[in-house]
C-alpha cells in the first residue's frame, strides 16, 4: 500500500517542464564535453603524426645534400674512402627516414576523425526521449 506524504505538494507543470529542460541541458553538456574529449586525443594522434612526418622530409633532406657529396667526392677523388664514407651515411640517413615515415603513417591511420562514442550516446538519448510507435498507437 503507497502513502502519500502530505507535507510534499505535488509539483505543478512549470516545475516539470524546468526540471526536464536542465536535465536535457545537463545531457547536451556532457555531450560536448565528450566530444571535446574524442577530437582532442584525435588531433594529438594526428600532430604527432605529421611530426613523424615533417622529421622525416627534413631527414630525406640532409640524407640527399649527403648522398651529392657522395657523388661529387666520388667523381673527384681517386681514393675510395671519402665518398664511400658519405654514401654509407647518406643509405643510413634514408633507412631512418623510412623508419620515421612509416611510424608517421601508422599514428595517422589512428585518426577516427569524428567522435564515434559521442555520436552512438546522443543516438540513444534521442532513442530514449522520443515516444515508441507503440505508445503512440494506443
Amino acid at each position: 500500500m503507497a502513502t502519500t506524504d502530505s507535507t510534499t505538494p505535488e509539483r505543478t507543470l512549470g516545475q516539470l517542464v524546468a526540471q526536464a529542460t536542465e536535465d536535457v541541458s545537463s545531457i547536451v553538456r556532457s555531450e560536448l564535453d565528450l566530444a571535446k574529449a574524442e577530437l582532442k586525443a584525435d588531433a594529438l594522434k594526428a600532430g604527432t603524426g605529421a611530426g613523424m612526418l615533417g622529421a622525416a622530409g627534413l631527414v630525406a633532406l640532409y640524407a640527399l645534400g649527403l648522398l651529392f657529396f657522395a657523388a661529387v667526392y666520388g667523381i673527384v677523388a681517386a681514393g675510395l674512402s671519402p665518398w664511400l664514407a658519405f654514401l654509407i651515411i647518406g643509405v643510413v640517413l634514408l633507412i631512418i627516414c623510412g623508419i620515421l615515415a612509416l611510424m608517421g603513417k601508422a599514428a595517422l591511420s589512428k585518426v577516427q576523425g569524428k567522435p564515434k562514442r559521442t555520436i552512438k550516446n546522443a543516438q540513444d538519448t534521442i532513442a530514449a526521449v522520443k515516444p515508441s510507435k507503440e505508445s503512440n498507437a494506443r
